[in-house]
């Protein structure tokens, strides 16, 4: 399945990896990707940590994990390749505000772009 059918079609819970030049790792809960072509998806990142990390290291893993029973869900292992601060495709592109107006305590955001290097089960089961 395609990754944009794939996020289409499931809802879950969705954690972002990063890590800065020393090798301190952060994780954070994001939505699910935009996907712009099949292994080139985005994500809308505060000016917080996980930005600051892929600042200093272009590598992350984003783990989504699906709604309802067992460990169904994708493994991605990303590389940054670009951003953008343009606030009229971010606000296109957003698809909540998290319970509060949009336009409150708008902190700087940033559409990060990423190349998915690998695609892994959330689970592999061997027999």
């Amino acid at each position: 399945m395609k990754l944009k059918q794939y996020f289409e079609s499931n809802n879950g819970l969705g954690v972002l990896s990063t890590a800065d030049q020393e090798g301190k790792v952060n994780s954070a809960v994001y939505s699910r990707p935009q996907v712009i072509e099949d292994n080139k998806i985005a994500f809308i990142a505060a000016d917080r940590l996980t930005h600051a990390n892929l600042m200093q290291n272009p590598h992350a893993v984003y783990l989504f994990k699906e709604d309802g029973p067992g460990y169904k869900g994708k493994r991605l292992f990303l590389k940054k390749t670009g951003e953008s601060q343009d606030q009229g495709l971010i606000d296109s592109l957003r698809r909540s505000c998290h319970g509060q107006s949009c336009e409150e305590g708008r902190d700087k955001k940033f559409l990060v772009y990423f190349d998915v290097e690998k695609e892994l089960p959330l689970v592999v089961m061997k027999d």
